[in-house]
């Protein structure tokens, strides 16, 4: 799955899980902005509609979907269902949906069945950052000196054997990102890129979290330099950096059943599981 897409849907979440209303008798009621009032939908095809490898040996390369959309109700089941038709009509065979846990009841009805847990972990900034350690026969640079195209061959080598992988290319991957904040661990002996992790910030209106928010993506790296300490090292390193380009807040997004058991890293860093979302697939032949 695309990091960056999961990252958009929770982006909306403000947004669109609620909405206020005032009743006759002056009482505050919450409810669902569901129905056509605050849903959003986007669907899109990964890496431009282009077969992508499952990550499995031997498979055939498919054509993956992914339905966004916020709400709860009829209508927003059947935004769902016209959103899988879409997909499919669109040559997909994999479509996602993903809703906050405990909220995909509608979906189905659309053909879809749970597959995946998916969490956004947090912390301040403020105090406390964790000290970023160098690991020995390493050195750090970031994309103010590295190329565009090493950042897609480190991207899509690092990521390939993970859950719904999709390549991507060097500048969608950096594209609109402060160069400082993508960084890449390379080796002393030779200047071999190892290991990857990028940073942003953004502002969310009606987003509890202190703005702006600093985002930590696509924290990877590549088999043989794995268990090592490079992620915990270039994520500590992010975190200094976002702080200083004005975050008041990180966050990040990972996947809930991460065979690397990602989030005991992070929360060796200090952060926290604080909204949990599931990730809700059709397969089609």
């Amino acid at each position: 799955m695309n990091f960056q897409m999961i990252a958009n849907l929770m982006r909306l979440r403000y947004k669109l899980l609620w909405a206020k209303t005032r009743t006759r008798n002056g009482k505050i009621a919450l409810f669902f902005a569901g129905y056509l009032l605050l849903v959003m939908l986007l669907v899109i095809l990964a890496a431009g509609g282009l077969p992508r490898k499952l990550g499995v040996p031997g498979e055939l390369g498919e054509r993956h979907g992914a339905v966004y959309a916020a709400g709860r109700g009829d209508t927003y089941g059947e935004m769902v269902r016209w959103g899988v038709r879409f997909s499919r009509a669109a040559g997909a065979s994999i479509v996602q949906v993903t809703v906050a846990k405990g909220h995909g009841e509608e979906l189905e009805g659309a053909g879809l069945k749970p597959v995946r847990p998916w969490w956004r972990m947090d912390r301040s900034v403020h105090d406390g950052l964790p000290d970023a350690v160098a690991v020995a026969g390493y050195q750090l640079a970031d994309a103010s000196t590295i190329a565009a195209s090493t950042w897609a061959d480190l991207f899509n080598r690092t990521f390939a054997d993970h859950w719904r992988f999709a390549p991507r290319g060097g500048e969608e991957i950096i594209a609109g990102k402060t160069r400082e904040l993508c960084l890449i661990a390379v080796t002393s002996t030779g200047s071999s890129p190892a290991a990857i992790t990028l940073g942003e910030v953004e502002r969310y209106a009606d987003d509890p979290r202190p703005q702006p928010v600093g985002l930590v993506t696509s924290v990877g790296t590549l088999p043989a330099h794995r268990r090592r300490g490079l992620a915990a090292w270039l994520v500590a390193e992010v975190l200094h950096r976002l702080r200083s380009a004005g975050a008041r807040h990180a966050s990040l997004y990972v996947d809930g059943n991460s065979p690397m058991h990602a989030y005991d890293v992070y929360r060796r860093l200090g952060f926290e599981v604080t909204f949990e979302a599931e990730v809700w697939e059709a397969t089609y032949p």
